[in-house]
C-alpha cells in the first residue's frame, strides 16, 4: 500500500506558500482561506507518487502538484457560487464569508496562479503540462455545464451521465497522475496509460459516491445520506431505475422526484426501495467494478516494477472500500 504521509507533509509546506505575501489581501485572503480548509489532497499527492514511481524525485513534480490543487480549489469556489452553497467542509464558503464578487475574482486569480506554477519547468516540459492542463480545465468546465443542464432535463441517458462525471471529476484525477509521469519524462505510452488508470478510477470513485449517498452508513460516509434523493438529483441510480422500472415503479419515481415537502426519511426510504426493486442498486455496483477493472488493466500496460503496480492497485482498492 502507498503511504501518502511522506508526500503529504512535503506537499503541505509548499501549499502554505501559495499567495503567502501577495497583495491586496481582499483578493488573496480568500485564496489562502480555501486552501486551508482541508480535504484529502489526493490529486496532488498522486502527482508526486506518479513522478516518484517513474524514477524521478517526487520533489520535481511539486509545482505541478500545487497547480493541480490550486485549480481544484478554484473549481470548488466557483461551484459553491453556482450551487449557492453556504458551507464547504463544514466552514463558510468563500462567497458567503466575503461576497459574490470576491468569490468570482479570487477564483479567477487561483486559475491564473495555477498556470504560473508550470513556468518553473523547462520549455518542453512546460509545453506538455500546459497543454494537458488546458484540455483538462476545459473539460471540467464542460462537465459542470452538463451537470447544470441535467437539472432541467428529463431525458438524461446513462452514457451522458458517465460523460458528465468523467469530465467534471475523473479527468482531473487522470491529469494529476499523467503530470507526474510527464515531469519524470516517462514514455508517451506510459503517460497515456497512467492517465487512463487515474481517469477510470475517478469514474469508479464518483459512482461509488453516488451509491454511498443513498446506501452509505451515516456514521462513516461523512455527509448526509440521501442528499441526492432529497435534492431530486439525477444520478446513475435514478437514471438506471427510470430506464428499467415497470410502469408503476416509473410513476412512483416520477412522483417522489417531484416532491419537495415530503418528510425526508420517508422519501429517502421509499426511493431507496425503488432503486433496489428496479435493479439500479445492483447495476451501479457492477459499473463500479467494471471501471475499477478498466483502471487496473491499464496498469499492465505500464513499464513499472510489479511492487509499484501492486501499490497502485491497492490504492485503488482502498479508495473503493469506503464504508457502506
Amino acid at each position: 500500500m502507498i503511504s501518502l504521509d511522506h508526500y503529504r507533509n512535503a506537499f503541505m509546506q509548499h501549499l502554505e506558500a501559495v499567495a503567502k505575501d501577495r497583495q491586496p489581501d481582499n483578493l488573496y485572503d480568500p485564496v489562502r482561506y480555501i486552501l486551508t480548509l482541508g480535504g484529502k489532497r489526493l490529486r496532488p499527492l498522486l502527482t508526486l507518487v506518479s513522478c516518484d514511481f517513474f524514477g524521478r524525485p517526487f520533489e520535481e513534480a511539486m509545482n505541478a502538484a500545487v497547480a493541480i490543487e490550486v485549480f481544484h480549489n478554484f473549481s470548488l469556489v466557483h461551484d459553491d457560487i453556482m450551487d449557492q452553497a453556504p458551507l464547504r467542509r463544514g466552514k463558510a464558503t468563500v462567497h458567503t464569508k466575503w461576497d459574490l464578487n470576491t468569490g468570482i475574482l479570487s477564483g479567477d486569480a487561483m486559475l491564473i496562479l495555477a498556470y504560473r506554477y508550470f513556468e518553473n519547468y523547462p520549455p518542453e516540459v512546460f509545453r506538455e503540462l500546459a497543454k494537458l492542463f488546458s484540455q483538462t480545465a476545459l473539460e471540467v468546465c464542460e462537465g459542470q455545464q452538463y451537470d447544470i443542464d441535467f437539472e432541467t432535463r428529463t431525458d438524461v441517458r446513462l452514457e451522458e451521465y458517465i460523460k458528465m462525471i468523467e469530465f467534471k471529476t475523473a479527468v482531473l484525477l487522470g491529469a494529476a497522475m499523467k503530470m507526474g509521469a510527464q515531469v519524470a519524462k516517462a514514455s508517451d505510452s506510459c503517460c497515456e496509460s497512467i492517465y487512463q488508470f487515474g481517469k477510470n478510477l475517478g469514474i469508479a470513485f464518483q459512482l461509488q459516491d453516488d451509491y454511498l449517498d443513498a446506501f452509505g452508513d451515516p456514521e462513516t460516509f461523512g455527509k448526509q445520506v440521501g442528499g441526492d434523493i432529497l435534492s431530486n438529483k439525477k444520478t446513475f441510480l435514478y437514471i438506471q431505475a427510470m430506464a428499467s422500472a415497470n410502469p408503476q415503479e416509473h410513476k412512483e419515481l416520477t412522483h417522489y422526484f417531484s416532491l419537495t415537502d415530503m418528510e425526508d426519511h420517508k422519501k429517502v426510504a421509499a426511493v431507496k426501495d425503488l432503486f433496489e426493486a428496479t435493479g439500479a442498486a445492483s447495476a451501479i455496483k457492477e459499473e463500479i467494478a467494471r471501471y475499477t477493472e478498466l483502471a487496473n488493466s491499464e496498469l499492465e500496460r505500464i513499464k513499472l516494477a510489479d511492487d509499484k503496480k501492486e501499490a497502485l492497485r491497492q490504492f485503488g482498492a482502498m479508495l473503493m472500500k469506503r464504508s457502506v
